[in-house]
């Protein structure tokens, strides 16, 4: 006898919205998305960014106002960038315990004592050369003389009111040395979100703007991944989780989605991916010259990123997503 099957028909399952959504197999949630914010001195400035609009440099009593309000909005996790009132040669904003990102960290922390507070760990907003590590007599980055920056800063950081310390430096053996600092100092429950997988990307080109990095000399592709390398990626990923970070940030995210999909085959610790500030520009442009359709295409990137492997998005569209994801 011989057994006949159905033709299948996806489609079926197509005929509806609430059918639709019945079967989808990835789903956005503000639970899921990070905020990230900068922070600079002073009292009543909200300064825009030319090149990402809708987005801020923030001062700490404005900042704590607007959070307050993105955290009601459902938002519940912010990622905080400071740039502080001067730099010099080996960064001591990012260390100072009364730097912007510490104070900052203060204020929210007494606002809004549920909401998690990331703190970027790294020197190139506050260096005078805009590299994110101190520079030796032969004019290079010092990776191993960076090390106990960092890990003085996570320290100050957690001290400050970080519940979570995110590296996005990329100095070799910078999580083993953070991780140890913050033991030693009683923080064993602060978790390190390792920036493992960053690459020295064209997309960042707004971001420097807002955070006003933009290096001196050189660029950092001495020390951030090669855009053509997609195995090493796992290679970072591991010696991180070797040295002991909790979590993982791959960035950028649309155009390494085949990294961010490899990363979430190998490991299972909870990955964030960075929706940088090109990817944000360019969906702004399109939509402001009626190319696309901005909510759509903002939520068909975002879905695309959580398809690839993403616990996790850090997206600047994060109050407004959450409240598209109300409506």
């Amino acid at each position: 006898m011989t057994i006949m099957f159905p033709i299948e028909r996806p489609r079926r399952l197509r005929r509806t919205e609430n059918l639709r959504r019945l079967v989808q197999e990835t789903r956005l949630s503000s639970d899921a998305l990070i905020y990230p914010v900068f922070v600079r001195p002073g009292s009543a400035v909200q300064s825009p960014i030319s090149a990402m609009p809708g987005i801020f440099q923030w001062s700490p009593d404005l900042l704590v106002k607007h959070l307050t309000s993105v955290y009601e909005g459902g938002v519940r996790v912010f990622l905080l960038f400071g740039i502080p009132e001067s730099k010099d040669s080996r960064g001591s904003g990012a260390y100072d315990p009364n730097g912007i990102v510490q104070e900052t960290l203060r204020l929210l922390k007494e606002k809004l004592p549920e909401a998690v507070l990331i703190a970027d760990l790294c020197l190139c907003e506050y260096t005078d050369h805009g590299h994110c590590g101190i520079i030796a007599s032969n004019g290079v980055v010092d990776n191993d003389g960076t090390l106990d920056l960092l890990a003085q800063a996570a320290v100050e950081q957690a001290r400050a009111g970080a519940d979570v310390v995110a590296p996005s430096d990329m100095m070799d053996g910078r999580v083993s040395a953070i991780r140890r600092a913050l033991d030693q100092a009683g923080f064993h429950h602060i978790p390190i979100m390792s920036y493992a997988a960053k690459y020295a990307s064209g997309f960042y080109g707004p971001f420097r703007e807002a955070a006003e990095n933009t290096p001196q000399f050189g660029d950092r592709r001495t020390y951030q991944m090669d855009p053509a390398n997609r195995r090493e990626a796992l290679r970072e990923v591991r010696l991180d989780l070797q040295e002991g970070a909790d979590m993982i940030i791959a960035k950028p995210a649309l155009p390494y989605l085949d990294v961010l999909a490899d990363i979430r085959a190998e490991v299972s610790v909870p990955i964030a991916a960075y929706q940088v500030s090109g990817e944000f520009a360019m969906i702004e442009a399109a939509a402001q010259n009626g190319w696309i359709e901005r909510e759509r295409v903002i939520m068909e990137s975002l879905t695309a990123i959580r398809r690839a492997g993403a616990d996790m998005i850090i997206t600047y569209w994060a109050p407004e997503v959450s409240r598209w994801l109300k409506a």
